[in-house]
């Protein structure tokens, strides 16, 4: 499946959230800076899901192959594989139309506010303005991926975040 999704700093969290569940998502292998491969836990349902690039040096369209998990399939790969972990809470948004995934980062990320958007074509894509409540289209920025993401402070990241003049939601 090809996914086109565009990925921005929210400036504020919109009111009228919907969908609220905790996420949790656990990247492998541990030893590089941008895995691939991630066992996730969204709401009741679980899945194990890999990304790459579709197109080089374009984050906005990447190849995702996912297999549902049962929870006790979770739970053993979570005990079993050794991952850099991220936790959230997603809620959505209707946008004029548009969802918005709205990703609010819990524990050494808090403070951390993205938001997504996934389109049918690349047209739709293209022709996106970015909301207001949004600060920075960060879909290319390798530093916001949940690969690179995870494991790491909201302090790791601050520099990145400062020059993109983004200021902690809490």
């Amino acid at each position: 499946m090809i996914e086109l999704e565009k990925t921005y700093l929210a400036k504020f969290i919109p009111s009228k959230l919907e969908n609220k569940k905790e996420m949790i998502d656990i990247y492998i292998p541990d030893g590089i800076d941008h895995a691939p491969i991630r066992i996730r836990k969204n709401g009741n349902k679980f899945y194990i899901t890999k990304k790459q690039p579709a197109k080089e040096n374009d984050s906005s369209v990447l190849i995702e192959q996912t297999i549902e998990l049962s929870e006790a399939e979770f739970i053993e790969l979570e005990k079993e594989i050794k991952g850099r972990r991220i936790e959230k809470i997603r809620c959505s948004f209707n946008h004029k139309g548009n969802t918005a995934e709205i990703d609010v980062f819990q524990g050494k990320l808090k403070g951390l506010v993205l938001v997504d958007f996934e389109f049918d074509t690349e047209e739709a894509k293209e022709k996106f303005k970015m909301p207001d409540f949004c600060l920075a289209d960060v879909t290319q920025e390798d530093f916001i991926a949940g690969g690179m993401l995870c494991g790491k402070s909201y302090e790791e990241i601050e520099e990145n975040l400062n020059r993109l003049n983004y200021k902690k939601i809490e």
